[in-house]
């Protein structure tokens, strides 16, 4: 039976608070991004379902953002009508972890560890993920580890992976700018593959939205297919 990947987005990648609002789901995020701020349809909502939410995201401090799932259609539409522009669609990719584990990692190439070493901050920091998203980290309750990547003997990357109902979940994977194309983001997937099946999960998967045209040529070239998609809505 294939997991309900939302519920593994939000598992992996929690918010601070949840709050049900009429037929939405709102998501505080505390400055942890999109993923944990925006508000997902429960049900059929009318307009004035849509002005409550809104009002409330702004209560909250938030932008007026709604993510959109397969079966959205019609709230899509309603939220386009409103003028809510289209932002970051996602790709979902998935595979079985063992798919990953028929290469043996080079030695000092992939470490995994629990807390952040302050290297893997500063390469985070460096790549535009600061303390609101560590704490979107902080806050995932399965288990969880941190990637640390080195190449020739030199930090060159980092990444988070988190577990829900025997799903790991790659999350904020940044190669520090003179470390790429040296292999280092397909030897983090296998790190990950590893220590995925060494704690209990037999899939691993991974977001990456479909712009990021290397993101996806690198996990398609691991085999990883595309299991689910969403974009987002926001009203500037």
């Amino acid at each position: 039976m294939s997991p309900n990947w939302f519920d593994v987005v939000d598992g992996t990648w929690p918010a601070a608070r949840y709050e049900r609002c009429g037929p939405f789901l709102l998501r505080e995020g505390q400055g942890g991004g999109s993923r944990v701020s925006a508000a997902t349809g429960l049900a059929r909502a009318s307009e004035a379902d849509i002005d409550v939410a809104e009002a409330a995201m702004l209560a909250m401090g938030q932008k007026r953002i709604f993510m959109l799932r397969p079966g959205d259609e019609a709230l899509d539409a309603q939220l386009a009508a409103r003028g809510y522009k289209i932002l970051d669609p996602v790709n979902i990719y998935a595979c079985p972890a063992k798919q990953l584990t028929d290469l043996e990692i080079p030695r000092v190439t992939v470490f995994t560890l629990w807390e952040p070493l302050a290297i893997m901050r500063e390469i985070w920091a460096q790549g535009g993920i600061g303390p609101e998203r560590l704490a979107v980290m902080e806050r995932a309750e399965g288990p969880k580890t941190g990637l640390l990547l080195r190449h020739r003997d030199k930090p060159g990357g980092t990444g988070f992976v988190a577990l829900h109902d025997g799903t790991a979940m790659v999350h904020a994977l940044e190669i520090l700018p003179a470390q790429r194309r040296q292999g280092l983001g397909q030897w983090a997937m296998r790190g990950a593959a590893f220590w995925a099946l060494d704690n209990g999960a037999e899939t691993l998967s991974v977001i990456c939205t479909k712009a990021n045209e290397g993101a996806n040529a690198l996990y398609r070239s691991l085999g990883m297919e595309i299991v689910g998609a969403y974009h987002y809505r926001q009203l500037v």
